[in-house]
């Protein structure tokens, strides 16, 4: 009979999200921390918005790519904040298909508009220092603006056929997802269909975004690197790396866990729950709140103008 129930097709039915597994009884508690998360991401990634808007000194190329990065952690937070609080605050666990969809297109989307975002600091950051006399003519407002949409175009369009993908298969196997939230790699493992277009289109967008992007980040420092190292004084050279601490963070912050999620869930199959659930928590979560907390200590422009506005 278990065997027959398991074999049931469910796709007009539900995926059931998973908290932490053998701990709901404790889930209110923990509700607690991820509502300030919440609150900390929201309200910090806002008030970058806000300064960044008011302060007309801070319309530089270097902040209006913050104000990017800050616009999508926002978005990001948004869009896993409704499941992520519904399992710890009130134990509902089920999403439909079509909301599971739609909201894994949203978060592999933006992430792969944070990931381009990040390309562009680095960026910003090799042409400020090694560049530094074609710096206002190479970032110039229009260039920016079209960097920009071009991402957010590619993010988009890179993801939008997933959703069609993932719907014309069948589900029939236990609809427990791994995480609070809907990813791909995680419910094309309830399919009961052949998986190889999805898995090899996955694998093409992971190696095609996030390589290209870490690989062309790294080569950006290594730019860097050289250029510091042979025309600069130790003085000017910390200077100059000290520019570029905030945005190391960030990528450090974005890329590690996500790196480390998709190999354990492509290739070390029998890998601990928990370690997939600590890593998918990490991934979307420290982020957008870490991101305005690391830019706001590292810079003392920054950190001035927040202290007037709210102890005006």
């Amino acid at each position: 009979m278990m065997s027959a129930v398991n074999d049931t097709e469910f796709s007009s039915a539900v995926f059931l999200l998973t908290g932490i597994p053998g701990q709901e009884d404790v889930h209110l508690w923990v509700s607690v921390p991820f509502c300030l998360m919440y609150v900390i991401a929201i309200v910090g990634n806002a008030v970058i918005l806000f300064i960044i808007k008011t302060d007309p000194s801070l319309h530089e190329p270097m902040y209006i790519f913050l104000s990017m990065l800050a616009i999508t952690d926002l978005a990001l937070s948004i869009s896993t904040m409704p499941t992520t609080l519904g399992i710890f605050l009130f134990n509902t666990r089920e999403i439909s298909l079509d909301a599971c969809f739609a909201q894994l297109f949203f978060i592999h989307s933006l992430s792969f508009i944070e990931s381009s975002v990040l390309l562009l600091m680095a960026f910003d950051r090799f042409v400020a220092i090694c560049k530094p006399l074609r710096y206002a003519s190479i970032l110039t407002l229009p260039r920016i603006r079209k960097m920009g949409l071009v991402f957010v175009l590619r993010g988009v369009s890179l993801i939008f056929p997933l959703p069609f993908l993932l719907k014309r298969f069948r589900y029939c196997r236990a609809n427990i997802l791994s995480h609070c939230y809907c990813l791909h790699q995680d419910v094309i493992k309830m399919a009961c269909s052949d998986i190889t277009v999805n898995y090899i289109y996955g694998f093409f967008l992971t190696v095609t975004v996030v390589g290209l992007d870490s690989l062309f980040i790294f080569l950006s420092y290594v730019m860097i690197l050289k250029t510091v190292l042979k025309v600069m004084s130790h003085a000017e050279c910390l200077r100059a790396l000290n520019t570029c601490v905030s945005h190391l963070c960030a990528v450090l912050l974005f890329y590690t866990p996500r790196i480390g999620l998709g190999v354990i869930h492509r290739f070390l199959k029998g890998s601990p729950p928990l370690l997939i659930l600590l890593l998918g928590y990490i991934c979307l979560f420290v982020s957008p709140l870490m991101n305005p907390i690391v830019y706001s200590i590292k810079s003392k422009h920054f950190r001035a103008r927040i202290i007037r506005v709210f102890f005006k």
